[in-house]
């Protein structure tokens, strides 16, 4: 292992189903796959574990008919405006029928050129060269159908305009608009359905008026007809699991983490750090689509996961601080910077380009990318060397 960095191995586990033991699922897929591949868990190796089978395991499902009851609980039978909804048929499909299903009348107010996470409805250089007014305009579906044609997502095919209105039914209105309060001018009920940016749209739009707002993370956040529930996420973070029902973020991520970690060190007695994460954060540079449509990157990691890296860039020491050295000499003068590098490099020149995003963050993008999203059957990742570098 000494000429090996960082290794990010996918691991196959069963079907996961509501009521498994998830922690011994895990253990049991990593200690035998490690075995069999050779390999062993090291102190501050790490086991991450999808969002995905975490919830299921926890039969953290609800239906639309649940979502539905829960909106009208907080809204009764009201006009309600939902804004900056994710373009989405497996994050937000399911959530909007279930707000339609709850009220008199939905209003959909659509961001443009693109949603909070970059999924386009029209190319933004379009918008530019036409006379349209991000800031300030109010489109109704028409009108933008008039200016801009049929929105085509690039990557599915579909045109969210009209998906979302035909999820609906008839009670549905669609308009595209960029300021927040432009939907106090259809009703002053509203679910604000955006995701990183929510608490703002929430403050702005009881400062213009509102009367009523609730967030994404405020709907299912206890079990309603005996539905699943997640009191800190909501729905926010749900993905599609039937027709008719979601499966919800997982619930107690820290208390998960911590138990997983115990069974590691009872089998192995090793100190394992153990996380589970849902989307990474990363941007395609062909669609602009930001990957992270859940709340956070983990809802529950181990201590050891906290804080962020403290690094020295090699490219920049290695052309500046080292001189004429090579070869054995450079090297042995690289790992003696290495080692006596300051605790904080932050704004230092040597650490110019590491960008010390948090470690879960990182990580858990990392993870995302090993398991991918379909067809690979890898729930499971196991992280090694990630906290090692050149010196050691």
């Amino acid at each position: 292992m000494k000429t090996i960095g960082t290794m990010s191995v996918g691991i196959k586990a069963p079907i996961i189903k509501a009521g498994d033991d998830i922690i011994k699922i895990v253990v049991d897929c990593v200690m035998n796959s490690l075995k069999e591949n050779g390999l062993t868990l090291n102190d501050r190796d790490i086991v991450a574990v999808t969002e995905a089978v975490v919830g299921k395991s926890q039969n953290n499902f609800a239906t639309i008919d649940q979502i539905a009851k829960d909106v009208n609980n907080k809204f009764g039978n009201e006009t309600v405006g939902v804004v900056f909804p994710v373009l989405s048929r497996n994050r937000f499909m399911m959530i909007l029928k279930g707000i339609a299903k709850g009220v008199r009348k939905v209003v959909i107010q659509l961001s443009f050129p693109s949603d909070e996470v970059g999924n386009s409805l029209v190319d933004p250089e379009i918008i530019y060269e036409s006379d349209v007014n991000l800031y300030s305009d109010i489109l109704t579906a028409e009108e933008f159908y008039q200016r801009f044609g049929k929105p085509v997502h690039p990557f599915t095919g579909m045109d969210y305009i009209q998906l979302y209105k035909e999820a609906c039914g008839e009670n549905c209105e669609i308009i595209l608009a960029n300021r927040p309060e432009a939907i106090l001018n259809y009703t002053p009920y509203v679910i604000n359905a955006d995701i990183h940016t929510r608490k703002r749209t929430k403050n702005l739009l009881y400062k213009k008026g509102a009367k009523k707002v609730y967030s994404l993370d405020e709907i299912l956040t206890e079990s309603v007809d005996g539905s699943g529930y997640n009191p800190v996420y909501g729905v926010l973070g749900s993905n599609v699991s039937t027709d008719h029902s979601v499966k919800l973020f997982p619930r107690d991520g820290q208390k998960f983490a911590n138990e997983l970690a115990g069974a590691f060190k009872e089998a192995t007695g090793k100190n394992v750090e153990c996380m589970i994460y849902g989307d990474g954060a990363f941007k395609d540079p062909v669609g602009g689509i930001w990957e992270l449509a859940d709340p956070v990157i983990s809802p529950g990691y181990t201590k050891g996961l906290e804080g962020t890296p403290n690094e020295l860039k090699l490219k920049y020491i290695s052309d500046n601080d080292i001189g004429g050295l090579r070869g054995e000499e450079a090297r042995q003068a690289i790992i003696e910077m290495i080692k006596k590098k300051e605790k904080n490099l932050k704004a230092t020149n040597c650490s110019l380009g590491t960008t010390p995003r948090r470690y879960v963050d990182l990580i858990g993008s990392l993870c995302d990318l090993t398991s991918g999203s379909g067809d690979k059957g890898t729930p499971i990742v196991v992280v090694k060397n990630y906290f090692t570098n050149y010196s050691d």
